[in-house]
């Protein structure tokens, strides 16, 4: 799998590039705390520890090296002990701070899910030869023992939400606006319209595979769809989404 250095600098880039972006909104503190549990949810002993603390509570070997179980046992405290500390760094003068107060709970539970599910986007691809299981299950998703043929109603769904994504984002971005809005208005809303169309994909590519007899894959040779929106929807898109989240509010940092 790959070595605590390749986390570190994953969650650093992903970092150094939303406190570039946010003008200061992901700072210093968000980037250290992020990089911090990156490498801090790959240690073996962390993974050994949580199975005995976990076995002690309820009887049986029920937890095993998953971000999620990570993130509901140990979210809460984590969070409390980075709020914390972010205090103690600003009091000391260690860190710098634009707006001079220290992460909120809040903030660092969304840091530590991102670092957790950041962690396991990469240790997922590349650990146990590429036969984890969490990256069999999704590969299984779609999996076809033959090439299938394309048809006219998977040609006309796709290349009608297509149409409708590409479509959708002009009109949303569109130059002369008869009511103008915002940038950060026309990015949610660019958001939802991808989140809608990626949903409805989704549901395609699953009719086909369950629905459909005898099942198929959503367009010709193209069996990956669905394995690739859940995979990078839940480790790639998901964590940076959490970042997001944790920013510092753009009015709080104007007021202080």
């Amino acid at each position: 799998m790959p070595g605590p250095e390749h986390h570190i600098a994953y969650s650093f880039g992903s970092g150094l590039a939303l406190m570039k972006l946010s003008n200061g909104r992901f700072s210093t503190h968000h980037c250290l705390t992020y990089a911090v549990n990156a490498f801090f949810f790959g240690l073996p002993e962390m993974g050994s520890f949580l199975n005995w603390l976990t076995s002690t509570l309820v009887p049986g070997r029920i937890m095993t090296r998953n971000p999620f179980c990570y993130v509901i046992v140990l979210g809460l405290p984590l969070s409390l002990f980075y709020s914390c500390a972010s205090r103690v760094l600003i009091h000391i003068r260690l860190l710098d701070s634009i707006h001079g107060m220290p992460l909120t709970k809040r903030q660092c539970f969304y840091l530590v899910s991102a670092a957790s599910l950041s962690h396991f986007f990469l240790d997922h691809l590349f650990e146990e030869n590429g036969q984890s299981s969490m990256y069999n299950m999704i590969l299984r998703l779609g999996w076809s023992k033959s090439w299938t043929p394309i048809n006219l109603e998977s040609l006309i769904v796709s290349s009608f939400l297509c149409c409708c994504l590409l479509g959708g984002f002009v009109y949303i971005n569109r130059v002369k606006s008869p009511n103008p809005k915002s940038l950060r208005d026309r990015s949610h809303q660019s958001s939802k319209l991808i989140l809608i169309v990626a949903s409805l994909y989704s549901l395609w590519c699953a009719s086909q595979i369950h629905l459909a007899g005898p099942p198929r894959s959503a367009l010709g040779e193209e069996a990956a769809d669905l394995r690739v929106i859940l995979f990078l929807s839940t480790y790639f898109f998901l964590p940076h989404w959490f970042c997001i989240m944790s920013m510092n509010s753009k009015k709080f940092l104007e007021s202080s």
